[in-house]
C-alpha cells in the first residue's frame, strides 16, 4: 500500500487533461503500439473526441519504477517518512482521467472521493478559468493534496508568468510549488510523476479488517455486462466472494476483478488502497449505485460516507418520428441507460405524437450528446418537446405544463440556490442576466481575478435559455452550480399554442405573468418560421385561455388558375378564383397542419 498513488486530473474544459493522461500512459509505458498513435485514448466515446471535450470519468492502472540516485536526493529534500523504498521501487499510479464541462461535474466530485491527491491543470493561454476554482474547491474540502501545474508552455501565446501569480494570488500556492509542463510535447511530464509520488500520500491503513468499497462509476460493456469501478478502503474483494450493496442489502457473486491497464486486466482480488474493477452477475446498473459501499456478505461493514446523489434538472420528452421505430428507441434508451446512470427514463404519452419517453437531463449538453447517441449509434431519428420542470399546484405535482390548471389558486414553483464562479471582467453582464430572469443576488466574494456569486432564482429560468446566455456573456468561462431549496407561490400562466385552433399539447408553457407577451412573441415567431407552407393558410397562436396574446400566419402555397385564359371578360377569371377561394376554405377545415421535428427543435433553442 506504501507504493499505491492514487489521484486524478482536474482543470476547465479544453485546458489538457486528456492529452496529459495519455502522455503519462505513455511515459509509464501503459500505451503502447498503435495505441500511442490515438488521441485522447480514455475518451471512448467518438462524440467525445470530435467535441473536444471528456465527457466520461475513466480510471487506469499505471507502473512507474524509481532509480536510487533521484530518490535518495529527493528523500533528503522533503525528508518525507513514506518515501522510503529501496532503489528501483515500483509505484502502482492510480489515474482517473475526469470531464471539465460544468453538466459533468458530478463525475469529478465521484472521482475525488476516490483518490488522494489531484493534479490542478491550467492552460498558459486562458489562465485560470471558472472550472479550474471549482474543481480546486472540491478537491480542498475533501483534504486532497493539490498539485498546480501549468499547461501548454510550448505554445507563442503562452503567458506563463501571469498565469504563476494568479495560481498565487487565488489558490495561495509557493512559486517553487506550480509546475510547468507541455502535454503535447513531454515537457516535464517525468518531474510531474515524480512529484506526484513524493507529494500525494498513499491510501491510509485500515483499522477496519470488513471489506469496504467506494463504488465510484459504473458501465455496462456489451461483453462483459455491467462493470463497476471501486476503490477499496478497507479489506479485499476476490474473485467468487458473495458481495452486498449497503444501499438495498442486495447480493451478487463477483465473477471477476481487476485493473484498467488501459483496458481491462484481471486479477484475483483487488486490496485496500486499490482502484480497480468488479464484475457481478447482476443485470441492473441502477443497483450498483454511485456513492453506495460494497462489501462482503458473510461479514458486512458498515456504509463508507458517500456524496450526494446527482438529480437532473433538465426534462425533455423524446419521441419516435414514426411509431414504428418506438420499440428501437425504446431499446436505444435503455441501452443508454446502461452506460449513463445519470440519465433518467420514464414512460411518457401524446395524443399528437404517441408514445414517447421523458427523459431527465444534467443539463443541455448533457441532452445534446444522447439525442446526438441515438441518431448516429442507433439509428433512431426522434424528435424532442420543449423542457419543462415540476411544479406544485394545490399540494400536487404536476410534471406537464398540459396539466397545469390555471383556474388554481395555490400555485407553486421551485427554487433554487445558485452559485457562479466568474472572472472579474463579466461579473456585471452575469448580475444582469440573473437580475433578468427573476433571480436574487446573495453574495459575491473576490480571490485574485474570479468572483463567486450565490443567488436565489426560479428553476425555469434555468431550465430555458440561462446556461446558454451565462455562457454568450462569459465567453465560455463561468461555471455554475446550484441546489434545490423549496417551492414558492408564484403568479404562473400556462401559454396554449394553437395551429389552426387546434392546440398543440407538447407546445404548452408555464411562464411567469411578466415574461407572458415576449415569451409568446418569440415561441410564434418561431414556429412561423419552421413550418412549412401548406394548400391553405396556417394561423399560428399563442393564447391563455381564450386571450390570443400573440399570433403569426403562414402564407398558402398559390396555383395561378387563371394562367389558362386568356380574352374574355373579368367574370371568367372571378369564377375560378372563387371556386379556389372555397376550395381552400374546405382544405383549411379538414387539411391537418404537418408540424416538423425542425419546428419543436426551433422552440427548444428559444
Amino acid at each position: 500500500m506504501n507504493n499505491i498513488r492514487n489521484f486524478a486530473i482536474i482543470a476547465h474544459v479544453d485546458h489538457g487533461k486528456s492529452t496529459l493522461a495519455d502522455r503519462l500512459m505513455a511515459l509509464t509505458g501503459t500505451l503502447s503500439g498503435k495505441d500511442l498513435l490515438q488521441e485522447q485514448f480514455l475518451d471512448s466515446n467518438p462524440i467525445s473526441r470530435e467535441r473536444g471535450i471528456t465527457i466520461k470519468l475513466a480510471p487506469v492502472h499505471m507502473e512507474y519504477e524509481l532509480g536510487s540516485k533521484n530518490q535518495e536526493s529527493r528523500e533528503k529534500e522533503h525528508n518525507s517518512s513514506f518515501m522510503l523504498h529501496d532503489s528501483g521501487s515500483k509505484f502502482i499510479l492510480n489515474l482517473i482521467d475526469t470531464p471539465g464541462h460544468v453538466d459533468f461535474s458530478y463525475e469529478v466530485v465521484r472521482t475525488l472521493y476516490a483518490c488522494e491527491g489531484a493534479v490542478l491543470v491550467v492552460d498558459a493561454t486562458k489562465g485560470i478559468q471558472a472550472q479550474t476554482v471549482s474543481h480546486y474547491n472540491v478537491a480542498k474540502s475533501l483534504g486532497l493534496k493539490i498539485i498546480p501545474v501549468i499547461n501548454k508552455i510550448d505554445l507563442d501565446s503562452a503567458e506563463i508568468e501571469k498565469t504563476e501569480n494568479e495560481i498565487i494570488e487565488a489558490f495561495g500556492f509557493e512559486k517553487s510549488e506550480i509546475l510547468r509542463i507541455s502535454a503535447k510535447t513531454g515537457i516535464g511530464i517525468e518531474e510531474l510523476i515524480k512529484v506526484i509520488i513524493e507529494k500525494v500520500p498513499p491510501p491510509r491503513p485500515s483499522l477496519n479488517d470488513k471489506t469496504q468499497a467506494l463504488i465510484f462509476d459504473s458501465k455496462y460493456d456489451e461483453h462483459r455486462g455491467i462493470v463497476i469501478f471501486v476503490r477499496v478502503k478497507s479489506g479485499k474483494i476476490q474473485k467468487g466472494d458473495e458481495i452486498e450493496f449497503y444501499s438495498d442489502k442486495s447480493k451478487a457473486l463477483v465473477m471477476d476483478v481487476g485493473f484498467m491497464a488501459p483496458t481491462y486486466s484481471s486479477k484475483g482480488e483487488i486490496t485496500n488502497g486499490e482502484v480497480g474493477y468488479v464484475i457481478t452477475n447482476i443485470k441492473d446498473i441502477t443497483q450498483a449505485k454511485v456513492g453506495d459501499t460494497m462489501t462482503l456478505s458473510k461479514n458486512p461493514s458498515d456504509p463508507l460516507p458517500g456524496y450526494k446523489e446527482q438529480k437532473p434538472f433538465v426534462f425533455l420528452s423524446i419521441y419516435p418520428t414514426s411509431s414504428v421505430d418506438f420499440q428501437n428507441l425504446r431499446k436505444a434508451l435503455f441501452s443508454l441507460k446502461l452506460a449513463d446512470a445519470a440519465l433518467e427514463i420514464a414512460p411518457d404519452y401524446s395524443t399528437i405524437f404517441g408514445s414517447g419517453f421523458r427523459c431527465g437531463f444534467l443539463g443541455l449538453l448533457h441532452a445534446q450528446i444522447v439525442i446526438e447517441r441515438l441518431e448516429r449509434e442507433y439509428n433512431v431519428d426522434a424528435f424532442t418537446a420543449p423542457p419543462s420542470i415540476v411544479y406544485k399546484v394545490d399540494g400536487e405535482l404536476i410534471s406537464s405544463p398540459k396539466d397545469f390548471d390555471i383556474s388554481k389558486k395555490d400555485i407553486a414553483e421551485p427554487f433554487i440556490l445558485g452559485e457562479i464562479y466568474t472572472p472579474v471582467n463579466y461579473l456585471g453582464n452575469i448580475l444582469d442576466i440573473v437580475y433578468s430572469m427573476r433571480g436574487k443576488e446573495g453574495d459575491i466574494s473576490y480571490f485574485g481575478n474570479q468572483a463567486r456569486i450565490t443567488f436565489e432564482m426560479p428553476m425555469a429560468s434555468i431550465v430555458y435559455d440561462f446556461y446558454d446566455k451565462l455562457k454568450s456573456v462569459s465567453a465560455g468561462y463561468a461555471s455554475f452550480d446550484y441546489d434545490f431549496t423549496d417551492y414558492r407561490s408564484s403568479s404562473l400562466e400556462r401559454i396554449d399554442i394553437c395551429v389552426n385552433d387546434n392546440i398543440v399539447p407538447e407546445l404548452s408553457f408555464i411562464i411567469h405573468k411578466t415574461q407572458v407577451e415576449s415569451f409568446a412573441r418569440k415561441i410564434v415567431k418561431a414556429l412561423s418560421e419552421s413550418i412549412p407552407k401548406h394548400n391553405f393558410q396556417i394561423n399560428v397562436r399563442a393564447q391563455i385561455g381564450g386571450k390570443i396574446i400573440a399570433s403569426e400566419k403562414i402564407g398558402a402555397y398559390m396555383k395561378a388558375v387563371t394562367e389558362k385564359l386568356y380574352g374574355g371578360d373579368r367574370t371568367r377569371k372571378d369564377k375560378l378564383l372563387d371556386k379556389q377561394k372555397e376550395g381552400k376554405k374546405k382544405m383549411k377545415s379538414i387539411g391537418r397542419v404537418n408540424v416538423p421535428k425542425e419546428a419543436f427543435m426551433s422552440v427548444l433553442k428559444i
